[in-house]
């Protein structure tokens, strides 16, 4: 929830905030994080991408602050570029995907708002995986499509729920 308080873009840019909160319209927003299924899946998924990098001519991080508009700086749990764009501290450019793991404190609206902010910005794919229901969506078009493996168009650039979390399974076995 948004706190009571404005401040500048410039305060936020230059603070640091544990965990870190993404900046809307002068107020600080907190993003749902730090149960054990959220880290593990987006921890996953960032390792996904990360394997693939050299490979797809990518490269994922998560938790990078993402200016989408004058104003507004969000965080996604996961985001993947192309090694063709700069590294920015604080990326000013659109990534390829931009990924949400949902909390179970999530609301669609508060997803929906989150994706439509990146949709602005220009990010071409998006994408939001649940850990609890171990599926995924495709919001690029504005719509929730519900699909087991996420695709970026023309490209061997995806993402495999049903391997993601056999992964997951195969580690926790131990």
């Amino acid at each position: 929830m948004a706190t009571a308080t404005q401040i500048s873009l410039e305060t936020y840019l230059t603070t640091s905030y544990e965990p870190d909160v993404d900046y809307v319209d002068g107020m600080l927003e907190d993003r749902n994080v730090g149960e054990y299924d959220h880290n593990v899946v987006q921890q996953a998924i960032q390792i996904w991408f990360y394997l693939h990098g050299k490979e797809w001519r990518i490269r994922s991080i998560q938790e990078q602050r993402t200016r989408v508009a004058s104003t507004r700086v969000r965080i996604p749990d996961v985001c993947v570029f192309s090694r063709d764009v700069p590294i920015e501290q604080v990326f000013t450019r659109p990534q390829l995907i931009a990924i949400e793991v949902l909390s179970p404190e999530d609301r669609h609206s508060r997803i929906e708002a989150r994706m439509s902010n990146f949709r602005s910005f220009g990010v071409p794919n998006l994408w939001v995986v649940d850990p609890e229901t171990r599926s995924g969506w495709d919001l690029s078009d504005g719509n929730w499509v519900r699909k087991e493996r996420l695709e970026v168009a023309s490209s061997p650039i995806y993402l495999s729920l049903p391997e993601l979390f056999a992964k997951i399974d195969e580690d926790n076995a131990d």
